[in-house]
């Protein structure tokens, strides 16, 4: 790009008043780095550009719904780097206290990367009140959208990479 590179402009984008708009970064770089520079700067997507064309548009539809997309060839890097980073556990409050029962098994259900539709059918709920606890979840906690979700359960030990 001429001016900035994709993370500026992603920054940029993030930082616009609401309603803010979604990212979805397309990209040749299959770089941890670049994934994670892309998300901290706002992305809610990551992709890469040999993707096939169904790919691309189910992540375009996913980030549009407010959801978060990563190629799944660089979620597992991201995930193992993240995990590799994270410090020891200290004793402290229980990160879930805010967090109902419910929510708590629907954070760990998105944590395990499940769509709404799988945890619904898992936790026999509807999709719409699968929806809310994931909305409920986001505001408690002070998350944007599921890939923060993700990030922050690996920051709290609550999942491990498979």
């Amino acid at each position: 790009m001429p001016k900035m590179d994709g993370v500026e402009a992603t920054r940029h984008l993030a930082a616009r008043p609401a309603p803010t708009p979604k990212v979805l970064v397309l990209t040749t770089f299959d770089l941890d780095e670049y994934a994670f520079a892309a998300l901290r700067a706002g992305a809610s997507g990551f992709m890469l550009k040999d993707a096939e064309a169904a790919d691309l548009c189910a992540a375009i539809r996913t980030v549009h719904q407010g959801d978060a997309v990563i190629a799944p060839s660089t979620t597992k890097r991201l995930l193992e780097q993240v995990l590799a980073d994270l410090p020891a556990p200290t004793a402290g409050p229980d990160p879930l206290t805010p967090l109902t029962e419910r929510e708590r098994e629907v954070l760990l259900a998105v944590a395990h990367g499940a769509s709404n539709a799988e945890i619904a059918e898992k936790l026999f709920l509807s999709e719409a009140t699968v929806k809310t606890h994931v909305g409920r979840i986001l505001t408690k906690l002070g998350l944007r959208d599921r890939v923060q979700v993700v990030i922050w359960a690996y920051d709290h030990r609550l999942v491990r990479p498979v």
